[in-house]
Parts: C-alpha cells; sequence; structure tokens
C-alpha cells in the first residue's frame, strides 16, 4: 500500500490553502493536441508564439517528468469581496491581478507541499507547473475531475465557480483517479452574448488576438481601432464571460488568500494621473504585482486607447 494516499494528500493540499485538488492518471493528450493545433493554425494565439512552442512536450508531459505516472491538478481561489467602483476616467484591473502575483504565491505553496510528501515518502518525486511551462493546465484540470471546461474556455466547479488559479503536480507516484465533471453549460450562452469584442467566437473556442485581456496584456503592439469603443474601461485583462457566468453569480464564495485583495487601490488605476507616473512609481505601485508584466508603456498605451476611444 502506497504511503501517501489520496487523503493524505488533499489534507495536506488542504492545509496549504488549495480549495480543489483532483486526479488524474498520466495519458498522451493526442485528441487535445489536435484541436490545440488547429487552434493554432487559425492564428488565434495572436502573437503569443510561445504557444507553438513544446508541442511534444505538452502532448506528453513524460517528456517533462520521464518517471510521471498521475497528474495532480489543484485549484486556488482568489475571488474576494471586493468590487471596481466604475468612478470616471478610472480603468478597471482584471480580478487575479488586484493583489500579489499568485505565482509567488502558488510557487511557495507547492514547494512546501512536495517537500512534506517527500518527508512521508521519500520515494515521492514530483515536479510543479503554475502556468508556466508546456503543461496544458485546463486540460488536465478537466482531467482531473476539477470542473468542466466552460463555453468562455475557463474551467467551472460547481462549489466556487471559475474564479481559481490552477497548478499542476507532475508525480512518480499512482493516485486513484477523480471522477469526471461532466459539463453544465446547458444552452446557456451569456458569457458568448457578453464578450464585447466577439473572442469567444463560438461555444468552447476563443480567439485569443481579439480577447481584451490578450490586447491589454500580451499584445505589445497598437491595439487595433476596429475594438474602439468595446473595452468597457477594462485597463488590464477583462473579468465579463466570468461576471456573467450564473455559476459565478450564484456559486462564488470569498477566497481565504489575503494576498489576493486589492493592493494600493490596484482593482483599478485613475487614468489621469496614470500618463504622468515614472517608472519609479509604476515599481513602486505594483511591487509584486501581476500589473508589472504589462509594464509602464504598455499600461499608459491602454490607459491611452480608454480616453481617446470612449
Amino acid at each position: 500500500m502506497s504511503a501517501i494516499t489520496n487523503k493524505i494528500f488533499i489534507d495536506l493540499a488542504r492545509n496549504h490553502g488549495f480549495d480543489l485538488i483532483g486526479f488524474a492518471d498520466y495519458r498522451l493528450l493526442t485528441n487535445e493536441m489536435n484541436f490545440y493545433k488547429e487552434w493554432i493554425n487559425k492564428g488565434f494565439n495572436g502573437e503569443m508564439k510561445y504557444l507553438e512552442n513544446n508541442l511534444d512536450k505538452r502532448e506528453d508531459v513524460s517528456l517533462i517528468f520521464h518517471d510521471v505516472k498521475s497528474v495532480v491538478s489543484l485549484g486556488l481561489n482568489y475571488q474576494t469581496s471586493f468590487t471596481h467602483s466604475d468612478k470616471p476616467n478610472f480603468g478597471k484591473v482584471s480580478r487575479y491581478a488586484w493583489g500579489k502575483d499568485y505565482h509567488l504565491i502558488i510557487w511557495e505553496k507547492l514547494d512546501i507541499l512536495i517537500s512534506e510528501l517527500k518527508k512521508i515518502d521519500s520515494n515521492f518525486d514530483a515536479k510543479s507547473y503554475v502556468d508556466t511551462g508546456p503543461v496544458l493546465d485546463k486540460v488536465w484540470g478537466v482531467s482531473a475531475g476539477l470542473g468542466w471546461m466552460g463555453k468562455h474556455t475557463n474551467i467551472i466547479n460547481k462549489e466556487i465557480g471559475s474564479y481559481f488559479f490552477i497548478s499542476t503536480i507532475l508525480t512518480n507516484y499512482i493516485f486513484e483517479p477523480s471522477p469526471i465533471v461532466t459539463d453544465h453549460c446547458g444552452s446557456c450562452t451569456a458569457c458568448i452574448d457578453a464578450c464585447p469584442t466577439d473572442a469567444i467566437i463560438n461555444e468552447y473556442q476563443l480567439d485569443a488576438s481579439k480577447c481584451i485581456s490578450y490586447l491589454t496584456i500580451e499584445n505589445k503592439n497598437d491595439i487595433p481601432n476596429v475594438f474602439k469603443g468595446k473595452f468597457e474601461n477594462w485597463i488590464f485583462g477583462c473579468d465579463i464571460c466570468q461576471d456573467v457566468c450564473p455559476w459565478n453569480k450564484k456559486f462564488s464564495v470569498t477566497c481565504n488568500t489575503v494576498e489576493f485583495n486589492p493592493i494600493n487601490g490596484n482593482n483599478e488605476i485613475n487614468l489621469l494621473e496614470l500618463n504622468s507616473m515614472t517608472k519609479e512609481e509604476f515599481s513602486k505601485k505594483f511591487k509584486e504585482s501581476p500589473v508589472k508584466r504589462g509594464k509602464l508603456k504598455g499600461l499608459k498605451r491602454n490607459g491611452e486607447f480608454l480616453i481617446g476611444n470612449s
């Protein structure tokens, strides 16, 4: 009998704040990669060329971690009780970026979790990812029973909605796989209907190059004028497709991670002050914040687009 059972793993993970824990058998993601390659070939990844790399590893995670037997997916809720003020001349920031960078928080949790598991069984080995490597986190999340893939291409969980970060652990341990969760979107098209840039081009299919999150963060060029007046005051990221989801409206719960609460009022940005912000002020205000990834130049571009195209 294995020294580390599903229950032991789940109890330890919950002690470190993870809200969702699921297990899947290692397998090749052949069918999923066929869809992924078709998505890439249609140019839906925009300028995110890194998504075209390591296709072999995305399909077969044993090329990343040779001894993989099971894949563990963990979800960490980031929903808070705070909201946007919707004041004039303020740009809205996506909920995930209000507080401390989730990578920093989850990396630490994973390192401690894996260390504790190794103390229980020295034969336990693992490699973890937080959306920074060639691992299809959402695919494994669905396979591990965290929830089902919503029509907006985010995983939805019955108990907490879709506001949660996903991390993935590849391990040499064999765990009992979690049951798959069936799709509960039904005939609802709220996310598709609400997307102001028509980025959700079909059920379960996102053209990222049209997504406000892509255009305000990943996009390094000027924002095309075709999107004039369609940003609904989002300056960094966008939560519209999740905000309108009935599962979030009814079942999302406030998280226990206080670091995800807004820091320095970073749930929104004063557009008038942004224009004169210096690099030093930017670095101080957004220290350890996901917003730093967009850089001051990108944030000013977004602010100018909102002011000039409202």
